[in-house]
This record gives C-alpha cells, structure tokens and sequence, in this order.
C-alpha cells in the first residue's frame, strides 16, 4: 500500500522500458527534480548498477532510499538534494 509520500511523487516504472533507454529515461527524470524532490523508481531486479552509476556522475546530489527489495519487485526513492559544500583542493607551486 502507497505511503503518503508516494502519492504525490511520480513514479517511473521502467519494467516494461528496453533496457538501453533505463538509464537514460532515469537520468533524465533525475535532471528534472528540483531541490527536495523525488520520484519512485519500479523495477524487477535490484537497480544496485544503477546506484554505482549515480555515484559516479551525481555524487552528493541524490538520496537513495529502498522502499521495496524484491523478489519481484524493487522500489527505490530518488531524490535531488544539495550538493555538499567542497573545498578546493590546494594548489602547490615550485
């Protein structure tokens, strides 16, 4: 049963999506979120490729939170959050 939070949130079910246009169809709903926002994520298999990806190129922008783990299905919350501050890194000259 849907919690409060997901009836207001959009949900991408990519089960029935070719795999080759999963991600980007993902990314693309992920680009679209503004701060604070999310979207719920349906699949058939954990999407655990999908998290490493998001490390990769989003790190610090996105919340990652299993509503679901299969068997059948995985459900996952995700959201858009506020980069971390970073602090340059020191340039050492000669």
């Amino acid at each position: 049963m849907p919690g409060p939070k997901e009836d207001s949130e959009r949900v991408i079910d990519v089960r029935p999506v070719p795999a080759p246009q999963k991600h980007p169809m993902i990314f693309g709903a992920f680009e679209a979120l503004k701060e604070g926002q999310s979207f719920l994520l349906v699949n058939d298999h954990d999407p655990k490729p999908l998290y490493y990806q998001f490390l990769a190129e989003r790190n610090g922008t996105f919340s990652w939170t299993y509503v679901e783990t299969g068997p059948l299905t995985w459900r996952v919350r995700i959201g858009r959050i506020s980069p971390e501050p970073r602090t340059p890194l020191p340039v050492s000259r000669p």
